[in-house]
């Protein structure tokens, strides 16, 4: 999934959640198209101001579960009806009660894989990739509102950045 179209942008770096989500507020305000929002955590109210839809991922992590209770529970009865029917302490070949566990372990085990690998896939993420940042400290202490230049000119950039207490503003292609 990566991208390899450059992207010239400009963005500033505010020190609290608080400060970027005023200054997100004041873009949507000034109807500024907002090429990206980074924070080093995740910032209450960030989603409905960036106007970003709720993640699929809960859904399928519900699938993948589902796929992992149906291969426990028709494994477990396959083999212990067909494969290899033994009776154990007097219990019936078909004992639903003693392939809960097992049935248990193996949904929670399907869905945090499946959930795991799936986030990975759609976030362009994994072994081998290689992520550019616009600043280091984004990952650490910094929030950062980026604005592409072909859409935001830089001087309609930086007096918003300005105007919005930024600590610093750059630009960088990525």
């Amino acid at each position: 999934m990566a991208n390899n179209k450059q992207t010239d942008v400009i963005f500033g770096l505010y020190n609290d959640e608080e400060d970027l989500l005023r200054a997100v507020k004041a873009a949507k305000n000034d109807h500024l198209d907002i090429y990206d929002v980074y924070s080093p955590f995740p910032v209450h109210g960030l989603d409905p101001l960036l106007e970003l839809e709720e993640s699929r991922l809960h859904q399928a992590g519900f699938i993948y579960g589902a796929i992992g209770t149906l291969t426990a529970f028709l494994g477990m009865s396959w083999i212990f009806t067909k494969d290899w029917p033994n009776i154990f302490g007097g219990k019936p070949y078909w004992s639903v009660p003693a392939f809960i566990p097992i049935t248990f372990e193996m949904t929670v085990l399907f869905s945090a894989i499946g959930m795991t690998v799936t986030f990975y896939i759609i976030n362009g993420l994994g072994p081998g990739v290689v992520n550019t940042y616009l600043d280091d400290r984004i990952t650490d202490d910094k929030f950062c509102i980026a604005f592409d230049k072909s859409a935001v000119s830089a001087e309609r950039a930086e007096s918003f950045f300005k105007s919005t207490g930024a600590s610093e503003v750059n630009s960088k292609t990525i």
